[in-house]
């Protein structure tokens, strides 16, 4: 709780502490005021240092009021005990490596929106986000046997001759 000690919060920009109780300044813009961005500012000065990263269309400095020192603890204990859980994702294996979890993780190969628009055009009918790992898998193996003819000719590039005719 060493910035309890300090103040609210710092200044984004200069670093300087912003006591409880005191004004400070947020920009008027949403993705600049989101929990993980939280950007405050001591100073309208401080707040015009952020413009030119930040590449506002139109943006103005918003005067707020941090909370007193019992307010913000009474906050601090709320969000830790209401604590938002994070999915994680399991880690991808490795090739030639079996997956930690014994379940086989494979990165999609095929651009999903072309594929979409491609089976939109020619048949007028809706792709399913399913048929993205299929697709990945028939484009694996095609690759796969490049690589290998590729290899018994003695080269290290995959030509289009490789790609076996339909």
């Amino acid at each position: 709780m060493a910035e309890a000690v300090a103040g609210w919060r710092r200044c984004s920009a200069c670093k300087k502490p912003i006591g409880f109780g005191e004004s400070y300044w947020t920009c008027s813009v949403s993705t600049c005021n989101r929990a993980r961005t939280a950007l405050f500012f001591c100073s309208v000065s401080c707040w015009e240092v952020h413009l030119p990263v930040a590449r506002h269309r139109e943006a103005w400095a918003e005067e707020q009021r941090a909370p007193g020192r019992a307010e913000a603890a009474r906050k601090a204990a709320g969000e830790t005990a209401h604590k938002r859980r994070r999915l994680v994702r399991e880690p991808r294996s490795s090739p030639g490596r079996a997956p930690a979890s014994g379940r086989e993780t494979r990165e999609v190969l095929i651009i999903a929106s072309r594929l979409k628009n491609y089976i939109r055009e020619t048949s007028g009918l809706s792709a399913s986000d399913r048929v993205l790992e299929p697709l990945s898998e028939i484009v694996r193996a095609v690759c796969d046997r490049a690589a290998r003819r590729a290899a018994e000719d003695g080269r290290k590039t995959v030509l289009d001759r490789d790609i076996p005719e339909r």
